[in-house]
C-alpha cells in the first residue's frame, strides 16, 4: 500500500544541478559563498548592502499583540533570520531527535555519553574564556550579553573538517559530528531561555503546545506526508513563538517529535516521514543558509573591536581546552573512554575542528546584541573562527593524527 508521502513528487531541485546539489549538501558552498559575498559587498557598497537587508516584504500585527504599539514589518532579514532559518534549526533537530530513537547513533547512552559530556564542557570553557576576556577589557556592561556566542560548533564546516582529517569512516569524524549536534542542541535552549525576543508570554506558548498536540493527531491518523505537519502544527507554533517572545526560528523544534519516524531495520533500506523532510528541504536548506550568510555575515572590516577578539579567542582557545579538560575528567571521574582510534591527541584535533562558530554563532550574535557596531564586531569574530580550519590542520600534523579511507 502507497504511503501518503509518496504522492508527493520529489523535489525537482534534486538532480537538476549534481554538481551544485552534491557541495551545496556536503560541503556548505552557498553558505560560504553568501558570507563571502555579504562581506565583500558590505565594505565595498555599504548603502546598496543595508537597502538590501531593509528591503519590505510585508507588515505583521503580532508587535502589536505582543505589546508593542505599532505592527512589526516584515523586511529580508526578518524574513531569513525569522522565518526561514526555522526549517535550518528543524534540520539540527532531525538529527538529534534520529540518534535518540532505537537504531540511532546516540541509542547507547553509554556511546553517548562522551561527546555529551564533552559538549558541555565545549560550551563552558569558550563562555568562560569570553566573560574573562570582557572582565579585563572594561566593557562588561556592553558586551557581557554575547556570552553564549562562542558556544557553537557549526555542524557542517566541523564535520568536513574532521572528515578531510579523519576520514569519513573514522571514529574521530563520528565522535566529532556527535559533539557538534549535542553542542547545538544545548545551544538552542540556551537561546530560548537567555535570548527570547521580547519578554517571555507563556501563556502563548498554548499555541505551541496545541500544534504538538496537533501533530500527534496527525501521526495517529497516519497523516505520513512532511506537509501536513509543517502547514498546520509548524504554523500554529511559529505563531506561538513569535507571540510568546521566543525566537520563531525555533518554532519546528517541537513538531519534529510528531513526525512518523521508524527505526531501522537490519538489511533493509527504508525512509520514514523524517528522512523524506529531510530529502526534500536539504537543498531549499542550503539556499537558505545562502541567504542567510549574505545577509548577516555582510559586516564592515573596519568594526572589529573588542567583541570581535574576545569572540574568536575563546573559539579558538576555549573549545579545544574545554572538550579536553572535560574528556581528562570524564575519564578519571566517570570511568568513561574514547572510543577506539580516537587518543587524548585526537581529542584535540577535533577540540580545533570544533571551534568554527560561523552559523549558529553569527545567529546568536544577531540576538545577543542589537544592530550596531557591537553586533558587527561580534559577527566578525564568528566568521573570524574560520581560521580554526587551519589550526586543526596544523594540529593534526604536528600530533601526526593518522587518517582513515
Amino acid at each position: 500500500m502507497q504511503r501518503p508521502f509518496e504522492r508527493f513528487p520529489a523535489n525537482p531541485l534534486r538532480g537538476t544541478f549534481p554538481l551544485l546539489d552534491r557541495f551545496a549538501s556536503d560541503h556548505s558552498i552557498l553558505l560560504t559563498l553568501g558570507a563571502v559575498a555579504g562581506l565583500l559587498w558590505a565594505n565595498l557598497a555599504e548603502e546598496s548592502y543595508l537597502r538590501l537587508k531593509a528591503v519590505g516584504i510585508a507588515t505583521l500585527p503580532w508587535a502589536v499583540a505582543a505589546g508593542g504599539n505599532e505592527p512589526h514589518g516584515m523586511d529580508l532579514q526578518y524574513l531569513v533570520n525569522d522565518v526561514l532559518m526555522a526549517f535550518f534549526f528543524a534540520f539540527v533537530g532531525k538529527q538529534v531527535w534520529k540518534a535518540v530513537l532505537p537504531g540511532g547513533s546516540l541509542r547507547d547512552p553509554q556511546r553517548a555519553l562522551m561527546p555529551i559530556v564533552c559538549a558541555v564542557g565545549g560550551m563552558a570553557g569558550p563562555a568562560g574564556i569570553y566573560l574573562a576576556l570582557v572582565a579585563l577589557s572594561g566593557h562588561w556592561g556592553d558586551l557581557h550579553r554575547g556570552w553564549a556566542i562562542p558556544c557553537a560548533t557549526d555542524i557542517a564546516f566541523g564535520y568536513l573538517i574532521a572528515r578531510l582529517v579523519f576520514g569519513k569512516t573514522h571514529a574521530g569524524t563520528t565522535f566529532l559530528l556527535l559533539l557538534a549536534i549535542a553542542d547545538d542542541a544545548l545551544g538552542l535552549l540556551v537561546l530560548a531561555v537567555f535570548y527570547p525576543v521580547l519578554p517571555v508570554r507563556f501563556a502563548w506558548l498554548l499555541l505551541s503546545v496545541a500544534a504538538v498536540a496537533g501533530g500527534l493527531l496527525l501521526r495517529r491518523g497516519n497523516f505520513r506526508s512532511f506537509w501536513w505537519y509543517l502547514a498546520g502544527p509548524g504554523v500554529v507554533s511559529w505563531l506561538g513563538f513569535a507571540f510568546a517572545g521566543l525566537h520563531p526560528a525555533l518554532a519546528l523544534l517541537p513538531i519534529i517529535p510528531t513526525m512518523p519516524s521508524e527505526a531501522p531495520s537490519e538489511g533493509t533500506i527504508r525512509r520514514d516521514t523524517l528522512d523524506e523532510f529531510e530529502a526534500w528541504w536539504e537543498l531549499p536548506v542550503a539556499g537558505i543558509l545562502g541567504l542567510f550568510g549574505l545577509l548577516n555575515g555582510g559586516v564592515a572590516v573596519g568594526a572589529a573591536g573588542v567583541a570581535t577578539w574576545c569572540v574568536v579567542i575563546a573559539l579558538l582557545a576555549g573549545k579545544p581546552v574545554g572538550i579536553c579538560l572535560t574528556g581528562l575528567a570524564a575519564m578519571k571521574f566517570l570511568r568513561l573512554r574514547l572510543p577506539e582510534g580516537v587518543a587524548m591527541r585526537g581529542l584535540l584535533v577535533i577540540g580545533c575542528a570544533a571551534g568554527i562558530g560561523f552559523t549558529v554563532a553569527l545567529f546568536v550574535a544577531s540576538v545577543a546584541f542589537g544592530p550596531g557596531q557591537v553586533q558587527d564586531a561580534a559577527k566578525l569574530g564568528a566568521l573570524a573562527s574560520c581560521t580554526a580550519v587551519v589550526t586543526a590542520f596544523v594540529a593534526a600534523k604536528i600530533l601526526r593524527v593518522q587518517s582513515s579511507p
